[in-house]
């Protein structure tokens, strides 16, 4: 077979059982995505199968880095006219209604990220087998970016996992790990890596019934039923943004009702149309957003430091939910305060964050293992990374810095979370000030992505990518900002805020205010933010901004 076909970026062979075994490498790139190039050397593979059927077909990555990311985003950014979009949406739709409807038996092996058009693919497969690693991540991220899944999603996963898990994965984009694909009906298998291929092949040369989402649950599938799920999910979406600001995901509920999940049922001047969707503001900007945050991803990515230890002090709301999170992202976290008392509140937090994100007994117990209560401070001498969380007090951190270079490592990274305070100053108690950087995270931690990397004007060059791959590492997204007043976000934000403060001070409600700004479209009104914030706090960064303004 493989001399008929000229691939660059797929590789296909038959083992002894008569299996053909599909690669995606995607040449040129280090990760998986679908371009036009990639779709046409698939359905030329398929069509050369149908002529001579394996016994079964698996589909797996050739990359370290994953499975599939899912669509060429630079396609999305070249469309132009109606047509263009039809044309992305008909040839992955066409291309995985082929798969789907091989008369062999076919297999998604899934180890990575598997997003998007990836999913879509493992979804058109007769079986998926997930991976039990935790870079194994799933889902339908498209609504993040202002669109809908155009290549069978929104069909196919209902149909795997009934209605309502289904359109919680479509309407929120997050995404799940192998054991809770497995567990929800995605995946028919989760294995360690050692039996991937021997469980794939096993399940082909078995060739079991296709797993249907089962009764009761079957039933959310009925048309007539369609329309009340709907309508509950419709509700919560509402709740969260509202159809002029982020139409995509009304649209999936309105393609999922009326066209069965089919994208391409909807005519191109239907608002649900994703030839409509892509053209919008919205989705621009989403996709803007998305690019953005790829750059972002990249600071760090060459520095190969791994951090195993972190050392927080101060449990508060902020010290408190940045030991939670590195606790829930793998590594062994100490967090230190002045009395045992002050640290409970924060481990109850922790609790919850951990039941509520992970959903498994188990995990959430080792998770609460990794986050360990330390009054006396012993984790400092341990810790790769130690974060300062106290109050905004700069005589306090300036004390609380100079015992902690005594007792921290000489390789230690030692950060500060101050949202105001340049680092100039805090470092002058230290012998060595170049040892410090800013961590600046943003309240609530688990919900918010951005990290300043804030850098002193003596703060070592090395410690830069150093401190972006720690926040890498815990899937936030670094930016390397000066140590100016305000840094970036906050010298963004202050005036912002304080314009709606003058507003209050001339007689306008706050609740008005707060309301033009959610019709708008801001996620929170600035009087509700600045009260969220704490109005100590907005106050210390106005002052640090601006010393000479009045009060």
């Amino acid at each position: 077979m493989a001399p008929k076909l000229d691939l660059r970026h797929w590789t296909i062979d038959r083992d002894a059982d008569g299996i053909a075994w599909l690669v995606f490498d995607k040449a040129g790139t280090a990760t998986n995505t679908f371009s036009v190039d990639v779709f046409d050397e698939l359905r030329a593979v398929l069509r050369e199968l149908s002529s001579a059927p394996p016994k079964g077909l698996v589909i797996r990555s050739g990359k370290d880095s994953g499975f599939i990311a899912g669509a060429d985003i630079q396609e999305f950014e070249r469309v132009r006219t109606v047509d263009d979009a039809l044309a992305i949406v008909k040839r992955g739709w066409d291309t995985f209604n082929e798969l789907a409807a091989a008369p062999y038996p076919t297999l998604a092996l899934v180890r990575g990220f598997c997003l998007g058009g990836g999913l879509e693919l493992a979804l058109a497969c007769r079986y998926r087998v997930v991976v039990d690693d935790p870079g194994t991540r799933l889902g339908l991220p498209e609504v993040m970016l202002g669109i809908v899944p155009g290549w069978g999603g929104m069909r196919r996963l209902p149909r795997l996992a009934g209605a309502p898990t289904a359109l919680d994965l479509l309407l929120t984009g997050r995404t799940i790990d192998a054991r809770r694909a497995k567990k929800l009906g995605i995946a028919d298998e989760c294995v360690p890596p050692r039996i991937m291929m021997n469980t794939a092949r096993g399940i082909l040369l078995a060739a079991p019934q296709p797993r249907r989402v089962p009764f009761p649950l079957s039933l959310t599938l009925n048309p007539l039923i369609r329309p009340i799920i709907a309508a509950q999910a419709r509700r919560k979406v509402a709740a969260r943004a509202r159809r002029e600001h982020y139409p995509a995901p009304y649209a999936i509920l309105d393609i999922w009702v009326k066209h069965d999940g089919d994208a391409l049922g909807p005519p191109a001047s239907d608002p649900a149309s994703i030839a409509h969707l892509i053209q919008t503001p919205t989705a621009t900007n989403l996709i803007r957003v998305f690019r953005l945050q790829e750059r972002l991803k990249a600071f760090g990515r060459d520095d190969g430091s791994q951090a195993k230890h972190v050392h927080v002090v101060g449990a508060g709301t902020m010290g408190g939910d940045i030991a939670a999170w590195c606790a829930l992202r793998g590594l062994t976290v100490t967090l230190q305060d002045q009395t045992a008392e002050r640290l409970k509140p924060a481990m109850q937090r922790a609790a919850k964050l951990f039941a509520d994100r992970l959903k498994d007994p188990r995990r959430t117990r080792d998770a609460l293992d990794r986050l360990i209560p330390d009054v006396a401070g012993d984790g400092v001498a341990r810790a790769d990374v130690i974060i300062e969380a106290i109050f905004e007090d700069l005589d306090a951190k300036r004390t609380l810095f100079a015992a902690l270079e005594d007792k921290a490592r000489p390789d230690a990274l030692l950060a500060t979370n101050t949202s105001s305070i340049p680092l100039e100053q805090i470092g002058t108690s230290l012998e060595d000030p170049a040892r410090l950087i800013g961590l600046h995270f943003f309240n609530p931690v688990p919900r918010m992505m951005l990290v300043e990397i804030v850098i002193g004007a003596k703060t070592r060059s090395d410690l830069v990518p150093q401190a972006s791959a720690f926040v890498r590492q815990i899937d936030k997204l670094p930016l390397p900002v000066k140590s100016a007043p305000g840094f970036l976000v906050n010298r963004v934000l202050a005036p912002y805020l304080m314009e709606a403060m003058r507003c209050v001070d001339e007689g306008i409600a706050a609740e008005v205010i707060d309301k033009a700004a959610l019709d708008f479209g801001m996620p929170v009104g600035p009087i509700e933010l600045a009260d969220t914030v704490g109005l100590d706090i907005c106050l210390a960064v106005g002052t640090m901004l601006d010393p000479d303004a009045p009060p």
